[in-house]
């Protein structure tokens, strides 16, 4: 995967990094461009952002979950971060989720910008049964192209306190007009108060850039307040 990253600080290495997935079909500097980068220095952040081009056919061919460890988790972790948040719009909501069900406990936190939770007909099914509380996922285990059969059951953990608890935090945010609104609606129902940010509006980055600035406020990120580390790795 190709990267750029960006220290808080000139020539400084941050203990938290922020991690951008695109949605489909977008580019890496387009954070940027949306003012996602510059709001998170607004903020006094002590986070550097490591802005990730996750090209949409990581996820056709099946070979996201493992670039994305491989090719950034990994490596960063061992460069030094002590904490590292996945900040996904759109599919790349959807890949910062299914990494950390693949590869549980290797994140710290997850933000899911309007994030595509797979199948309309699988949210209607969830709906019908009560809410995801009280929806049962059929007997046998799910094709391996249903990635959403096993997406929805692991989100069901953060309906149960106690199961949340070894989870990372995740923080939802969409726009009621979102043509995913119906499925993110269902997730929103077993958050906790607190992590879920809604706008007027669609699906585009008008309301990603809104939502973005609410989470900010809220979200358990440090702000600088000692000397930065030097950075020792030319990224």
């Amino acid at each position: 995967m190709i990267t750029h990253l960006q220290a808080a600080s000139p020539g400084a290495r941050a203990d938290t990094l922020l991690v951008f997935l695109p949605g489909a079909f977008l580019k890496l500097e387009d954070f940027e461009r949306e003012g996602f980068v510059s709001a998170v220095r607004e903020h006094n952040l002590a986070a550097d952002v490591m802005l990730v081009d996750a090209n949409v056919s990581y996820y056709y061919d099946q070979s996201f979950i493992e670039r994305l460890h491989a090719g950034v988790i990994e490596p960063q972790r061992a460069r030094g971060y002590q904490s590292i948040w996945l900040v996904g719009i759109s599919i790349g909501g959807f890949g910062a989720l299914i990494h950390e069900l693949a590869r549980p406990g290797r994140v710290d936190g997850i933000v899911a910008l309007a994030p595509y939770l797979g199948r309309r007909p699988l949210g209607a099914e969830i709906l019908k049964a009560g809410g995801l509380r009280a929806w049962r996922q059929p007997d046998g285990p799910p094709p391996d192209d249903e990635a959403d059969r096993k997406l929805w059951p692991w989100l069901q953990q953060y309906a149960d306190p106690a199961a949340s608890r070894h989870i990372p935090p995740l923080y939802l945010g969409y726009g009621l007009s979102d043509r995913f609104a119906a499925n993110h609606r269902l997730l929103a129902e077993v958050l906790p108060e607190g992590h879920v940010f809604t706008t007027e509006g669609g699906h585009d980055w008008p309301q990603w850039a809104d939502l973005w600035r609410q989470m900010l406020d809220v979200l358990p990120l440090p702000v600088h307040s000692a000397a930065p580390v030097p950075l020792t790795v030319d990224v």
